[in-house]
């Protein structure tokens, strides 16, 4: 059976969604889980750490062993440990075993990102590529934002174990969809047939230069959007007098539009090869929003419209910055490429809290904004450096 372009889209965004909804479990779940655990935010917090630590750690090996073993290969076994992991805690739900549980949980999530790339690398058309990306993208956001409702209310309707039996059952039910539609010995399980279709101008290898410039750029996405995703509400309330209903509204807006603008943002990666360009204009325009926002006491409604535009923009730069990715790496170690590259995902999920919350502890809620609006200029300089730098190899290599 050969695997249709569709088909491999519809999967590897299945398993990405699952993954989002993975990484969102436990943070949706802070609230009720010092009473069931007996234990406080800091050791629950700690928790989320070791997943960050652990996916951190193993992603750039894991990218290697995506590139020999088989994409599809390691996507399906990560979906198994992922459930694995939670049912674990939905069985013995404990402190010491959510420890384990991260870890496992961790492990599997570094396999995601390099299986999820390679496979739509290899197994779709260039010139569909950006809107698949945007799609698989889309997917993951979605993940992330069915987390809290799914989540926390399992746990109200039953209990906080039965929330971790859902994501595991999650997982397996993403494995099974992958199991149900895997290509037969006689087709190569990580590319679909006329495979020639997505060659396009690739690098023989990758400098290091090119691969620290990405990850630096992975670290900066994190960090900006992320002083937004997770400590705006905080900052808006604490330093701007804003309503806490008024805050979770406009971020509530800003997440949609996000991946809503992750789709416009694919077509238009398909509809230019300056995907540099692209991700810079954005990002420079999202910074001039949130310094709007700093700068003048917007109405809730204005704030709300603000904060989704910025959302629109920043969503829209994810597929260019796949295309940029799938631009420097060589044909067959997409794996390792965005293996190491994702990393920036994780250093910036381990610094940002740590940053951001030492803004807030020390009553400077703006700087928070501010620190956003600083990682998206240092973004889009990294991105146009990036942009010329590929533009002049591609140049000497004709």
């Amino acid at each position: 059976m050969k695997s249709s372009p569709n088909l491999l889209l519809g999967q590897v965004s299945t398993a990405h969604l699952v993954s989002h909804l993975h990484i969102m479990a436990l943070p949706a779940l802070l609230p009720l889980l010092p009473d069931t655990m007996q234990v406080g935010f800091v050791e629950l917090g700690f928790a989320i750490g070791l997943f960050n630590i652990v996916s951190a750690l193993v992603q750039v090996p894991l990218g290697y062993l995506v590139d020999r073993l088989g994409a599809r290969r390691m996507l399906m076994a990560a979906l198994l440990l992922g459930a694995f992991s939670f049912g674990l805690v939905a069985i013995f739900p404990c402190y010491p075993c959510l420890l384990v549980a991260m870890t496992l949980a961790g492990l599997a999530n570094g396999v995601y990102h390099p299986a999820d790339y390679s496979l739509l690398s290899r197994g779709l058309p260039i010139d569909k590529m950006g809107r698949a990306f945007s799609i698989h993208t889309f997917a993951g956001f979605l993940g992330g934002a069915l987390a809290p409702p799914v989540m926390v209310g399992v746990a109200l309707l039953l209990a906080p174990r039965w929330s971790f039996a859902v994501a595991a059952l999650a997982g397996l039910a993403a494995w099974g969809v992958m199991v149900s539609s895997t290509p037969t010995k006689n087709h190569h399980p990580d590319a679909i047939a006329g495979g020639s279709h997505n060659a396009g101008a690739r690098p023989v290898s990758t400098s290091v230069m090119t691969l620290a410039v990405l990850t630096l750029l992975f670290t900066l996405l994190s960090l900006s959007t992320g002083a937004i995703e997770k400590f705006s509400v905080s900052a808006l309330v604490q330093g701007f007098e804003v309503t806490l209903p008024a805050a979770n509204l406009a971020l509530t807006v800003f997440l949609f539009a996000s991946a809503f603008g992750v789709l416009a943002g694919g077509v238009l990666a398909d509809r230019t090869s300056r995907h540099g360009y692209v991700a810079a204009g954005a990002f420079a325009l999202a910074a001039l929003i949130v310094v709007l926002i700093i700068q003048v006491a917007l109405p809730p409604i204005a704030l709300t419209i603000a904060l989704g535009a910025t959302g629109f923009l920043t969503g829209m730069v994810a597929p260019s910055r796949d295309m940029l990715v799938r631009a420097a790496s060589p044909a067959g170690a997409e794996g390792k490429t965005f293996g190491i590259v994702s990393t920036g995902f994780n250093l910036g999920g381990v610094i940002g809290p740590i940053l951001f919350g030492l803004l807030l502890d020390r009553g400077l809620a703006t700087g928070v904004l501010w620190a956003a609006v600083g990682f998206m200029l240092t973004t889009t300089a990294v991105v146009l450096l990036q942009e010329r730098h590929q533009r002049s190899r591609s140049a000497l290599a004709s």
